[in-house]
This record gives structure tokens, sequence and C-alpha cells, in this order.
């Protein structure tokens, strides 16, 4: 299903006191193209709930948490269980490790429908993925702009924004103290017709959640 990769060749963003690296055609164009269509289809897409701002709202996406059995994520007061890995996503898991040295238990796969459905601004640094974690995203479909900004204290000024545009079958690491530092986001997007499948592949520690 998915050939070679395209190219191995990683871009460093500058960004202080982060590790995160772009390759922008780690996909061929032909087998991005196949994986998009094969994983809009096979991915049990749903609408997850999330707590912000005191009340449960609906995301403004599509998502599906997949892993391996223990693998739970809580993200934004919900719990997510993982489902199980489809053959598509378990031989990109083992691609993705190779080309980030690193080891991934888990995915989350967000479906952007348009240019209106989005990610607000957060950092991936719950307790569950430890004080370091590395995280590689798959973009596939339509280009979108992914934006970082320097986490601040609370009740200072904003940080000014830098992004880069994520284009189809180009994979983002992020890695170090990328968390730590900084928040990223994916605004809306006027214009964007088309679909984006976005994959972050994580490691979950398993026993942050086991009950005694």
């Amino acid at each position: 299903m998915i050939a070679e990769l395209a190219c191995a060749g990683w871009e460093r963003l500058p960004l202080a006191d982060a590790e995160v690296r772009y390759a922008p055609c780690w996909l061929s164009r032909e087998d991005a193209d196949e994986l998009l269509g094969r994983l809009l289809a096979e991915i049990p897409w749903e609408r997850h709930r999330l707590r912000m701002m005191g009340r449960d709202v609906d995301a403004p996406r599509l998502s599906c948490w997949i892993g391996d059995p223990g693998a739970t994520y809580v993200y934004s007061r919900s719990r997510f269980e993982p489902k199980p890995w489809t053959p598509a996503l378990r031989l990109l898991r083992e691609r993705a490790e190779q080309a980030c040295q690193a080891h991934f238990n888990s995915v989350l796969a967000n479906l952007y429908r348009d240019g209106q459905d989005s990610m607000g601004w957060h950092s991936d640094d719950e307790p569950e993925l430890g004080a370091q974690p590395v995280i590689a995203s798959l973009s596939l479909g339509a280009e979108r702009r992914f934006r970082f900004r320097r986490r601040v204290p609370r009740g200072t000024r904003t940080a000014q924004a830098s992004g880069i545009t994520l284009s189809h079958g180009s994979l983002l690491c992020m890695a170090g103290d990328t968390q730590r530092h900084y928040q990223h986001d994916l605004p809306k997007s006027v214009g964007v017709s088309q679909p984006r499948i976005n994959l972050t592949f994580r490691l979950i520690d398993t026993a942050h959640h086991r009950h005694p």
C-alpha cells in the first residue's frame, strides 16, 4: 500500500527551546491520495464532547482515538478508550517510529471537514504523555496553516504566533521541550472546502490511569 518514503530530509523549524522537524514530502502524492481516501472510509469518525469554560461542547472537528489496549487518553476532562488499530494505521505507526526514532502506542485521528473546522490553542502536555513527549503529526488532504506561540505566564501579554503550511503527505515531529514552551493550533481557513486528516502518533504511559 505504502511505497518507499518520497524523501527522508528534515527541515528544522527555528523555534528556540524546542525540537520541531518537518518533512514536506514524507509520503509520495500517490500514496498520500490513497491513504486519504482509505482513512476517510475506514476510521470510525465521531464527534467528541469536550469540557471548555465550564461546559460541555462539541469539538469543531471529527475525531477517533486509536491505540494499544490500555492506552487511555484524558483530554479536556474527557476520557477516551482506544479503538483498535486498522491495518493502514498500524503500518503508518511503524514508519513514523522509524522516521522519528521513537515508540508510539496510540494515535489521535482528526478530520477537519473543511476550513470551518479547527483546533484551538493548546499544548500536548497531559501527564500520561511524559515530560518530553515525541509526537509525529502526519497531514493528509487540504493544506492548512499550523501555528506555534510561546507559552507565557497567565496575565501577561500573549506571544506572537508563527506558522507553517502543512502539505499533503507531510510529517511534523515535535520533541524535547516543545510542549513545555509552546502551544499550537489549527485556525479556521476561509475558502478551504476540502477535508484534511491529521494523525498524531503518541506514546501513552499506560500505568498512569491504572487503578490500584
